[in-house]
Parts: structure tokens; C-alpha cells; sequence
């Protein structure tokens, strides 16, 4: 019912390699077609970190150590699509990384892209961050 609604929050991560991070195109949820970071929902009592590498490595396999907080955004969606408060946290793809696609019903494929280039369609939490003052 109205007014039963909360904010959500979401986790992306912002994974490095070679002055590059790691998209993928989103599939059957909300955002399909959009390009987005790895990512998904905070768990109740979960850190952020512990957030950014529980779903880094269930969607790309990537076992990352060292998580750091990039900047937060508030990305609400008008036309139902709900009230987000996205975390973003930085990594960098250890050494010789190689991400896997293993939940290909929910992403295309990753690909590494410059943060400046990331194509379009882009998923509203991301695109947020990419209008805010975060470099």
C-alpha cells in the first residue's frame, strides 16, 4: 500500500584495471538493456565491503580484498521503478583478473570500458554518479 515504501540500498562496485572499469549490460530486471557496474542489494547487517565483494565475485568471480568508499547517490526512479540509495565502492581487479559473466540471466557480458566512456543506455544509479561531482 502507499506510504509503505522505503528507500533501498544498492552497492556497485567501480572495479579497476588499466584505467578502465569493469560494465555489463543488464538483463530481465529492472534497468534491462542498461549498462551497470557490478553490484546488487545490501543484506541486512552487511557492510559495504563485505556487500561489494560477496556480489563482485557471485556475478564476475573476481575475488577482490581492498574495497574503498567512492561516493553515495540518491536516484529516485519516477515511473515506479522505486528509491535507491546507491553505495559505490572502488577495487582494483587483482592481478591478471579475468571476470566471468555467472549470472548470464541478469547481465550480457562484461567489458571493460575508461569511466568516461561508458556506453549508453546507462543504469540510473550509475548515471547519477556520472552527473555528480565524483571523478
Amino acid at each position: 500500500p502507499m506510504g509503505q515504501e522505503q528507500p533501498r540500498v544498492g552497492v556497485g562496485v567501480l572495479l579497476h584495471r588499466d584505467g578502465r572499469i569493469l560494465v555489463g549490460k543488464r538483463l530481465g530486471s529492472t534497468g534491462s538493456g542498461t549498462w551497470a557496474l557490478p553490484g546488487g542489494k545490501l543484506e541486512y547487517q552487511e557492510s559495504f565491503e563485505a556487500c561489494a565483494a560477496r556480489e563482485l565475485e557471485e556475478e564476475t568471480g573476481v575475488v577482490a580484498t581492498k574495497f574503498t568508499f567512492a561516493y553515495a547517490v540518491n536516484s529516485v526512479l519516477r515511473d515506479g521503478g522505486g528509491h535507491w540509495v546507491t553505495i559505490f565502492m572502488e577495487a582494483d581487479c587483482p592481478q591478471d583478473c579475468e571476470p566471468a559473466n555467472l549470472e548470464p540471466d541478469k547481465c550480457q557480458g562484461w567489458e571493460w570500458v575508461p569511466f568516461n566512456a561508458i556506453p549508453q543506455p546507462i543504469f540510473h544509479p550509475l548515471a547519477c554518479l556520472l552527473d555528480s561531482p565524483f571523478q
